[in-house]
């Protein structure tokens, strides 16, 4: 049975936002998981389930012997709820854009001020308190609707067709496959496959301006080696520059990483997660180059970093005690 403060307005506000936390973290919660989770019972999740949707939230309720709730895809945005460690990392998020080279920085000034007003004081003190100054690259800026473009096109295999600058006004359209979309240092790039010259290039994004309808849909090709970070790193700094490369998943959105990734290279796999792709001159050097993100880690990748990881906690906690 619930607690007798569970029932109090501020508890229950609590509640109700881990519970919506809860639903974004996985597609399908059985009811009795989420009652066990959140301390309550299955009739105070049922109740909670209703105030979501009296908010807004579209959660669909799945029958069966166990039954359970799913969020699904809202008509409308409701009111936006956040825990404390996702409010101040919104923040940093926004503070940071400027790094980005996505070319967001008056936006993303214009949404912290947005987001900032409707935080507790208690959060407002600590975003306030975070006195961050965002170097930007000295590059040029990629333009963020084509971003989304390109990043669209991956993601559906059509074929893009776009003037590529410089060029001259007769210059016939670009046609390519897009296969990737990446930073690295500070820049965005695509890796394509040009169907005019056939041979893998990477376009920078700010020289590309996509021409619509894109085209047919298309069979991704091989990427050579099978590995687009290797493939990268070989195109900017020539084969074999650094002896140790790896990768692993990082729970924080692709913009507030690549800033700080230097020569590495950043994969955007949602709005909270990516793949980070490094080179170092050791193992354990590597292992130590994505432990300074300070975020969950998952699926490293090869062996070689995953039995460095284990390797460096073992030192580290050696030297803690």
């Amino acid at each position: 049975m619930p607690s007798p403060s569970a029932s109090s307005p501020s508890s229950s506000s609590s509640r109700l936002l881990s519970l919506l936390s809860l639903l974004q973290a996985r597609p399908e919660w059985p009811g009795q998981l989420l009652a066990e989770r959140l301390g309550v019972s299955p009739r105070t999740v049922r109740r909670d389930i209703g105030r979501l949707r009296d908010l807004g939230y579209p959660v669909a309720a799945t029958k069966g012997p166990a039954g359970g709730y799913r969020l699904g895809a809202g008509t409308r945005l409701p009111p936006l709820l956040f825990d404390d460690e996702q409010a101040v990392a919104l923040a940093v998020a926004l503070r940071t854009a400027a790094t980005s080279g996505a070319g967001v920085e008056e936006a993303a000034a214009r949404a912290l001020h947005t987001v900032r007003q409707v935080l507790p004081a208690r959060l407002r003190h600590r975003v306030d308190a975070l006195d961050v100054t965002a170097v930007p690259h000295p590059h040029p800026q990629a333009d963020p609707n084509v971003l989304l473009t390109l990043s669209a096109a991956v993601r559906a295999r059509e074929l893009l067709r776009f003037d590529y600058a410089p060029a001259t006004p007769d210059s016939p359209p670009r046609r390519a496959e897009p296969h990737h979309l990446v930073t690295w240092g500070g820049r965005w790039y695509l890796v394509a496959w040009d169907l005019e010259r056939e041979a893998w290039r990477t376009f920078r994004a700010d020289r590309i301006t996509p021409r619509t309808p894109t085209g047919p849909r298309f069979a991704p090709r091989a990427l050579p080696g099978g590995d687009v970070a290797a493939f990268v790193c070989d195109r900017f700094r020539g084969p074999g520059a650094w002896p140790c490369r790896g990768e692993a998943t990082l729970d924080l959105p692709a913009q507030a990483v690549a800033p700080y990734a230097q020569d590495g290279m950043v994969e955007p796999l949602g709005p909270d997660r990516c793949r980070l792709h490094l080179s170092s001159w050791s193992w354990p050097a590597l292992a130590a180059a994505f432990a300074r993100f300070d975020a969950p880690l998952h699926a490293p990748s090869p062996t070689e970093l995953r039995t460095a990881f284990t390797t460096l906690a073992a030192r580290l906690t050696a030297a803690a005690s």
